[in-house]
């Protein structure tokens, strides 16, 4: 197992199959920036099936045993089923997933169960249709987002997480309506502190609810005790004492957690990613394209691991003040490495 400056170990690998998505999220693509005729990478300049597969190959000779498919939306690709069925079938993968902001999910549900996909987390920021639609972008309708989740669970997709990025002054006010609505054991809610991933956002700090805030909040009406997690796994995981199951928290600004992040991210594009806020990666599809071997790509994904030295979110500087464009860091949008 490879390891970095800080022995972190690479074990997590997060996939972006395409970078194009039908929503317009505020907190990651907004539409000013990203209007309906934005030119996304064309199929030909995207990572094949073939080759993310050599690569997931490659990045599990190093120790990657979980394995996310992200995008962008992932479920534009119509044929995804065939890239999991391909990955599943890869032993030394423990756990395939998938995150999706739910759209295609009813239609797609069954054939991703069949290939093997091991677990499903779909991004649902709010229960109020009118609040869904303006944080999509006006690009999503509630009613189907549910009724995929509703698939999703009669296919056996239990728990499914949801997550929400909480945003102060959009969407904090209706926390514990999604918890109401989703306090059972067939779900788990995530509450994502607000970040400043990539460059267009937006992203102040007094945008931000701290995860213990709204902890407190929950445990007003539904006493919470801890459960003890993984290394490398991100949320602070919580049950509920009447045991109608659990809840999470991700808290990367007021809680970093760089110190146990295992998480390596391979952009659509084919670039090797160590960290969520990096701004270069390693052009991996260049390699590939140009004949290079296994063992020489082998050589360049432990050398840029053991190079690595991210902890940006305990580096944080400047977060009080309002980010203009010529003051924040350049950094890789999120639409290109799945968040």
């Amino acid at each position: 197992m490879v390891t970095d400056i800080f022995k972190r170990p690479l074990q997590a690998l997060r996939i972006s199959v395409i970078d194009a998505c039908n929503f317009r999220c505020n907190y990651c693509m907004p539409e000013n920036e990203y209007p309906r005729n934005y030119k996304f990478l064309k199929k030909k300049e995207r990572l094949g099936f073939p080759e993310i597969l050599r690569l997931t190959r490659l990045f599990v000779e190093l120790g990657v045993d979980k394995v996310r498919l992200t995008g962008g939306e992932p479920l534009l690709c119509r044929d995804l089923p065939e890239l999991v069925k391909e990955l599943a079938q890869i032993p030394q993968i423990m756990d395939l997933s998938l995150t999706t902001n739910g759209w295609f999910l009813a239609e797609q549900a069954k054939a991703l169960k069949e290939a093997g996909l091991n677990r499903l987390t779909i991004s649902l920021d709010s229960l109020n249709p009118e609040l869904f639609r303006k944080i999509s972008g006006g690009k999503g309708t509630l009613e189907k987002i549910l009724k995929g989740l509703q698939v999703a669970r009669e296919m056996g997709f239990t728990p499914l997480k949801i997550n929400v990025v909480v945003q102060r002054g959009i969407n904090d006010s209706e926390l514990l309506h999604l918890v109401e609505y989703f306090r059972r054991p067939e779900y788990i809610v995530r509450f994502i502190e607000y970040m400043d991933v990539g460059t267009l956002n937006g992203w102040r700090l007094d945008q931000v609810v701290p995860s213990q805030e709204i902890i407190t909040q929950i445990e007003k009406k539904h006493p919470l005790e801890p459960i003890g997690g993984n290394y490398g796994e991100v949320a602070k995981r919580y049950r509920y004492l009447d045991g109608q199951g659990e809840v999470g928290f991700i808290s990367s600004v007021s809680q970093p957690f760089c110190g146990s992040c295992n998480r390596a991210r391979l952009s659509a594009e084919g670039k090797f990613y160590t960290c969520l806020f990096a701004s270069q990666g390693l052009d991996l599809q260049k390699l590939l394209r140009e004949g290079a071997s296994d063992a020489e790509i082998l050589q360049s994904i432990r050398k840029c691991w053991q190079s690595r030295e991210d902890r940006y979110s305990e580096e944080r500087t400047d977060q009080s003040s309002d980010q203009s464009s010529d003051q924040v860091k350049p950094k890789v949008e999120m639409y290109h490495i799945g968040g």
